[in-house]
């Protein structure tokens, strides 16, 4: 018999030293991206600048506790795992999570960081992962993309499209060919708006709103293939196991 899908829960960190302001530290599966399924700590900081209009992590925009480097590397360093992915809110907020990755690195610890593109990566250590996002006109962000941080992508990165319509679809698509995204980095990911805990309010998006998920996956997958697009199509785990439930 296959024992259900289980997660260690959220460890309070409450260390009083200056260091990250930290809104979770959790071990999970990864939902998404090329370590998509693997057992995953997930080191969620807190703030951001941004407000996409689909984000579903909006309880990282404020809070946290502030914690020390070695308190934050203990708790870590608690889980079976070798795996980090910093992820908030927007890691790159806070000038000391660089620091963070490069104690992680000296560690042993494999690491992905997800940024939403608004913020500089140049000072990103060079075995980090990037998994940055692009920015599509839905979000109402997209005037933020910081197009030198293409320069300091390698083919170690990913970049991240998080596409509501088919307008979406089509300035992504015209993106990926005008900067040659897919030579630019390891991997191009489209992905269909999923936000399933609650559904936004789209009453003032108008034709910005996007179908329902099945619908709008469905349409998105189409859309590649007519178009033979070099670029991978991903559905995020963690909110179909889970439901987009905080700290999973």
């Amino acid at each position: 018999m296959t024992e259900p899908l289980l997660r260690t829960p959220s460890i309070p960190t409450t260390d009083p030293e200056a260091g990250l302001k930290v809104t979770e530290i959790f071990y999970s599966l990864q939902g998404e991206a090329l370590t998509s399924g693997l057992p995953t700590i997930f080191v969620r900081l807190t703030g951001c600048p941004l407000r996409c209009v689909y984000c579903d992590t909006e309880y990282a925009f404020s809070g946290g506790t502030r914690q020390s480097l070695d308190a934050i590397l203990a708790t870590i360093e608690s889980f079976p795992c070798k795996r980090i992915c910093l992820t908030g809110g927007e890691p790159l907020a806070q000038p000391n999570a660089i620091a963070l990755m490069n104690r992680l690195l000296m560690a042993g610890f494999e690491i992905s960081l997800e940024t939403a593109g608004a913020l500089s990566v140049a000072d990103v250590p060079p075995a980090v992962s990037k998994v940055m996002d692009l920015k599509t006109p839905s979000s109402m962000e997209a005037d933020k993309n910081l197009w030198s941080n293409l320069d300091y992508l390698t083919q170690n990165d990913q970049l991240k499209f998080v596409i509501m319509n088919r307008a979406d679809y089509e300035w992504s698509r015209a993106k990926l060919r005008e900067y040659n995204l897919d030579k630019r980095v390891g991997t191009v990911w489209f992905s269909p708006m999923f936000n399933v805990a609650e559904e936004i309010d789209a009453s003032n998006l108008g034709e910005l709103a996007a179908p329902e998920v099945p619908v709008l996956a469905r349409q998105l997958a189409e859309w590649i293939l007519d178009d033979a697009l070099p670029v991978r199509f991903q559905l995020q785990l963690h909110k179909i196991i889970w439901a987009d439930a905080k700290g999973k």
